[in-house]
């Protein structure tokens, strides 16, 4: 209840008294929550009292939870703060539209920038302003906070309302050169890649060759039917790999003619593009592309990438870690490691996306939440140095030791977290088990110890990390004219992509393109373009933007 609902019910002594009584249940109650000061974080005032915030984590597969390994119970004894974790069960999309529909949403929110209840959340005037919380409750979160991050995420009204994960300023990119490395990558597996000779899957006709005898050579793998190619699952806007990151790979630049053009929607009509797309028809009708292509999520990739079906993946590495471990510890030979993928026709380098300054995901405090005060010092907590410390490597002297002014993982955690990535996770639960607020760049200037099952194909994308921040964030205004277009195009095209991948012939396969491009732009494709290409232009300025209060 409100404050003067509860006046109005039970008077001025009877609420002294029920003060009372719960200051005689807790040492401070919520409402009795310390501020903290620009010298010293909130969160180390109120330690003792403890709060347990309910957590929206908006992707399906997150299946961790706080409370049962080290790290979290190290946390929660540190801050006195637990979570609780809520992760949709099916479409994520539902779940949050439902929870901002009924202006249900919990505590803590995290979830893909790009999505587009981010801005349907902030013009709603659902959730707080981080920067207004922290000068009234911690400033100190200023203190800890990237001014260039927030800079990037400032609105039009001068606040700023989420704080990403994984992001990437300008200045890291200079402070880290040759350091950083890309998620994308296409990956072989080993033994299968040397047998074949290594054949150069860099052209269309290459990999094509190097698909069909795989195939032929090795019909089954310990039993089970070889799967020539993967990648990533469909969903009904397309398939990310088969859109940005192949984009990427084929080093085709966000600009053609001064103008954004799109990865979900303007690649059609990209001759590099579109040839590598009717390479994959070709696979298709050869029986080279499994039907479960289409199909498959996530779960299902991945258990069959540990049981090593695949012949070449176009995936992010990321994601490979526990297919990896699981290879690695029958025979290190059978592991995915990332070799030359598909190249355009000039045979340029690819330009693989490193971190963005946008980030991957961004944590925003609900106006439901419970304790503003220790939502945005729980904040200020897991930004912090020693935040990201005890997030990434655990607990001193018991996960880690510093060596030379270096902390480094006990010989027995790196043990488990290379050979059981789950069992790290669930038992331990260092290196940012629990992502959210992960810093990565931070995590580098460490020199990033990979375990032998993970080392190549991080290491391999280093030399070709470019930076697309500029194109970050081209998210349309939600309810507008060409947000409404883009996603009756977005969806038009998920539906596209399999049918093209799936044509009898390459005539059908030439006239669903046509018919694509003919669709897109007769629902306004151009003005969707416009109108990014003037967010593009704000992302250049912005990019030069610190936020200062």
């Amino acid at each position: 209840m409100k404050k003067t609902k509860v006046l109005k019910i039970f008077g001025l002594a009877s609420i002294a008294a029920l003060a009372m009584t719960f200051h005689s249940c807790s040492k401070k109650t919520s409402s009795e929550t310390l501020i903290g000061t620009a010298e010293e974080p909130g969160w180390k005032k109120n330690a003792d009292t403890p709060i347990t915030f309910d957590w929206y984590i908006n992707f399906s597969w997150f299946a961790r939870h706080w409370g049962e390994s080290k790290v979290s119970k190290y946390v929660t004894e540190k801050t006195g703060v637990n979570i609780n974790f809520i992760v949709p069960a099916g479409n994520e999309a539902e779940k949050l539209n439902t929870m901002i529909a009924g202006d249900a949403l919990p505590d803590l929110i995290t979830i893909g920038w790009y999505e587009g209840q981010v801005p349907m959340m902030i013009d709603s005037g659902l959730v707080e302003s981080l920067d207004e919380l922290a000068i009234k409750y911690d400033p100190y979160f200023l203190k800890v906070a990237s001014p260039e991050k927030l800079g990037w995420y400032e609105q039009d009204d001068n606040h700023v309302y989420g704080y990403p994960n994984a992001s990437y300023t300008p200045a890291d990119y200079e402070k880290y050169k040759g350091k950083l490395t890309s998620n994308e990558t296409f990956l072989v597996r080993k033994d299968l890649y040397e047998a074949l000779g290594k054949p150069d899957m860099t052209r269309p006709e290459g990999f094509l060759q190097a698909l069909r005898k795989a195939k032929e050579k090795f019909p089954t793998v310990n039993g089970l039917p070889l799967i020539p190619f993967g990648t990533t699952e469909f969903s009904d806007v397309g398939n990310s790999q088969l859109q940005s990151v192949l984009s990427h790979f084929l080093a085709i630049s966000p600009e053609r003619n001064g103008l954004v053009e799109d990865a979900n929607l303007g690649l059609t009509e990209n001759p590099e593009y579109v040839r590598w797309l009717r390479m994959l028809r070709q696979a298709h009708e050869e029986g080279l592309i499994a039907t479960d292509l289409f199909v498959d999520k996530r779960s299902q990739i991945e258990e069959k990438a540990a049981q090593g079906r695949y012949f070449c993946m176009l995936y992010q590495n990321w994601d490979m870690q526990a297919s990896q471990h699981a290879l690695y510890a029958k025979d290190e030979n059978s592991i995915y490691i990332a070799v030359d993928g598909p190249k355009n026709s000039r045979g340029d380098d690819p330009k693989l996306a490193g971190g963005s300054i946008a980030g991957w995901t961004v944590t925003l405090i609900s106006k439901n939440c419970k304790d503003k005060a220790r939502a945005i010092q729980f904040l200020t907590y897991l930004i912090s140095e020693e935040g990201q410390m005890d997030m990434n490597f655990g607990i001193p002297e018991e996960t880690y030791t510093m060596e030379n002014g270096k902390p480094v993982l006990l010989p027995r955690i790196k043990e488990i977290d290379s050979k059981d990535k789950n069992k790290q996770e669930t038992e331990i639960g260092v290196q940012f088990t629990y992502w959210m607020l992960m810093d990565t760049a931070w995590q580098t200037q460490w020199g990033i110890e990979y375990s032998p099952s993970l080392a190549q194909p991080q290491l391999w994308t280093s030399p070709y990390v470019t930076s697309y921040a500029v194109y970050d964030g081209l998210n349309l205004p939600a309810g507008s004219d060409e947000y409404i277009m883009y996603q009756d195009i977005q969806r038009r095209w998920g539906k596209t992509l399999s049918k093209l991948i799936r044509a009898k012939s390459d005539k059908e396969f030439d006239d669903m393109i046509a018919e694509f491009n003919e669709y897109k732009n007769s629902r306004g494709y151009k003005k969707i373009q416009e109108l990014q290409t003037n967010m593009m232009k704000k992302n250049k300025e912005k990019l030069e933007k610190k936020f200062d209060r």
